[in-house]
């Protein structure tokens, strides 16, 4: 895959992290905002994975071994 389409994919996988987040951030504050703030798992979780996704794009390629 070439880079752009990784940075492409990235953007995408972020702009899905935030709108999803955010979601379920709002129906938290609505519907349950006097108990336990359960968004925290997604957004910790889907987070960790973000940074990877992020770590494998901007790092050097690695060398090809034979």
């Amino acid at each position: 895959m070439s880079e752009s389409g990784r940075k492409w994919g990235l953007r995408l996988h972020l702009l899905f992290y935030v709108l999803s987040n955010l979601a379920q951030v709002i129906v938290w504050r609505l519907y349950d905002s006097d108990h336990f703030f359960w968004p925290m798992w997604s957004i910790v979780f889907w987070g960790i994975g973000l940074g990877f996704h992020y770590w494998a794009v901007v790092s050097p390629p690695r060398a090809k071994s034979l």
